[in-house]
């Protein structure tokens, strides 16, 4: 007969334990436990055996000291193809164990609820766990080992069909896998925390800690979610990957990466860049129905309404050609008429990114079979929205800023010329300044009526990028004369201003901090035209 097999379960997660160990214990595995949810299982009326009454010792220093043991680590480590540990095993009384179900202390959730001191941080540090956990890992080829509830079910399957020591391969070392990303993260999180943490922080481990925004060490893990055909050329490689750690460090609902695509081919690298800038751009319109076109990373057309049919077609006809092949995306759930205005303009779109659809619009636009639909939940009211921070590969280094948030309300504007704007146009250089902030600097954007008329985007001179914008609106036969007109930086000289009026703008919007305003100041009062200053410069590279 062979011996009975052992699961050692200690979770500081209960959901669907107890199930699951009603389960194997149906099906002849032994319990082994610990603490807490030796209660838990105890309570529920099932034959467990506590750790202390296998290692012969006490949990001891409140719960510090209670499986690091050779009677516990001998029977995860043992190899059972190799005669000597096997002997060793029996030598010393230790029973193999054959499956490990453990889940760590919550770290992540300690220290994000407010008012956390240091002591209550480091006391949610699991020591014990983790060395089970990477000791059974180790031997995934004679040990199963489950961290996640979510795996419970299925290997239960696996374990009633084959027996504990049946469980394929694969399975266990996909367990194995999965045990140490999870480790490696739970390492990461607390690496993030303490190193984050201000100096002269241990000397007060009671009180609350100050932490600095960029930790001295930054640890980062993100799951690769899917391959992708190539990357911005055929040439080159690519995956897109997703943040795994926390929502301190991962962003929260809002951001792309929780996308649900409804309809369509796979994504390209290019699909996801330029939807990320499209959605990023299109969810700061959060009190008026708005739609944003882009190309190449750029908004080519952005405009608000009073429904999406509306502020998609003024979008469109800022740049037609441009918008050819482009990202759009919505603020709203996309109903049949928007899908309806879409289809009137025969815009070929790459990418169609809302919050949802409705049934009309989902049945409209099923007829296009190269249309991909994401579904993208908008931020969760007064919580964030962005990534709390930003990177930029470099050669052999890393970039990291925190997220470009800023968004300018009325009170912050200065007027700094003769001429006030009027309502109208301070509507407007609110808007086009919102636009700006999304395209490639050097910025230059007109706009006027809630809809971008002219984008200049990513030239080597500010100047160029005001000729540009008014190129684009002259090729789409729209009129600059009486518009609001953004600089996402300041002008370095009066030309720049020169050339904004000349092409028909009334009013700007500019950060200010030159050392020739004054001269612009003059220049804008010299051409009759109003200029606020927003006291905020947004470079996009």
């Amino acid at each position: 007969m062979s011996p009975q097999r052992t699961a050692l379960i200690s979770v500081s997660d209960k959901t669907g334990v107890v199930d699951f160990a009603r389960a194997l214990h149906g099906c002849g595995l032994r319990l082994l436990s610990t603490g807490g949810t030796a209660r838990l299982l105890a309570d529920a009326g099932l034959p467990v055996t506590e750790v202390a009454e296998v290692t012969g010792f006490p949990e001891m220093l409140d719960g510090r000291v209670k499986t690091l043991h050779p009677r516990i680590h001998g029977g995860l480590l043992a190899r059972r193809d190799l005669p000597e540990h096997v002997e060793a095993l029996a030598q010393h009384g230790i029973a193999p164990i054959d499956l490990l179900v453990v889940n760590l202390y919550p770290f992540a959730q300690a220290t994000a609820r407010e008012g956390c001191t240091l002591d209550e941080a480091i006391e949610n540090i699991d020591i014990g766990g983790p060395a089970m956990l990477r000791a059974a890992a180790k031997n995934w080829a004679h040990v199963a080992v489950l961290i996640d509830p979510a795996d419970y079910a299925p290997v239960l399957a696996e374990i009633q069909a084959h027996g504990a020591q049946g469980i394929p391969r694969a399975t266990r070392f996909r367990l194995a896998q999965k045990v140490f990303a999870h480790t490696a993260a739970y390492d990461g999180m607390i690496t993030n925390y303490l190193s984050a943490l201000a100096a002269g922080s241990e000397g007060r481990a009671e009180a609350v800690p100050v932490r600095e925004p960029f930790p001295a060490v930054l640890s980062l893990q993100l799951a690769r979610t899917q391959e992708l055909r190539y990357g911005e050329n055929p040439h080159q490689g690519a995956a897109f990957y997703r943040d795994v750690l926390p929502a301190a460090m991962a962003g929260s609902a809002g951001l792309l990466a929780g996308w649900t695509q409804q309809q369509g081919k796979a994504l390209s690298f290019n699909n996801i860049a330029d939807a990320d800038a499209a959605w990023e751009c299109v969810k700061s319109f959060t009190d008026v129905p708005a739609c944003v076109i882009v190309k190449h990373a750029n908004p080519c057309g952005v405009a608000v309404g009073t429904g999406l049919a509306e502020a998609y077609r003024k979008a469109w006809k800022t740049d037609p050609t441009s918008a050819f092949g482009g990202i759009v995306a919505f603020n709203r759930p996309v109903d049949a008429a928007t899908a309806e205005a879409m289809q009137a303009t025969k815009q070929f779109v790459e990418v169609l990114v809302a919050p949802g659809f409705s049934e009309e619009a989902r049945a409209f636009l099923a007829g296009k079979a190269n249309l991909r639909l994401l579904e993208v939940s908008l931020p969760e009211s007064g919580g964030p929205s962005t990534n709390a921070l930003d990177f930029k590969r470099v050669g052999g280094g890393l970039l990291v800023q925190s997220h470009d948030a800023k968004n300018v309300s009325a009170s912050e504007l200065r007027v700094v010329t003769k001429l006030a704007p009027t309502p109208a146009q301070l509507s407007d250089l609110l808007f086009v300044w919102k636009v700006a902030k999304f395209v490639k600097s050097n910025a230059i954007v007109y706009a006027a009526d809630g809809t971008t008329l002219g984008i200049g985007a990513g030239q080597m001179s500010r100047v160029d990028s005001a000729r540009i914008a008014s190129i684009k609106a002259t090729g789409a036969g729209l009129s600059l004369a009486g518009s609001a007109v953004a600089s996402d930086a300041f002008f370095p000289f009066r030309d720049g201003l020169d050339v904004v009026v000349d092409n028909g703008a009334a009013c700007v919007i500019q950060p200010g901090g030159s050392q020739r305003d004054d001269e612009v100041i003059a220049a804008a009062d010299e051409r009759g035209v109003a200029m606020v200053f927003t006291g905020t410069r947004h470079f996009r590279h």
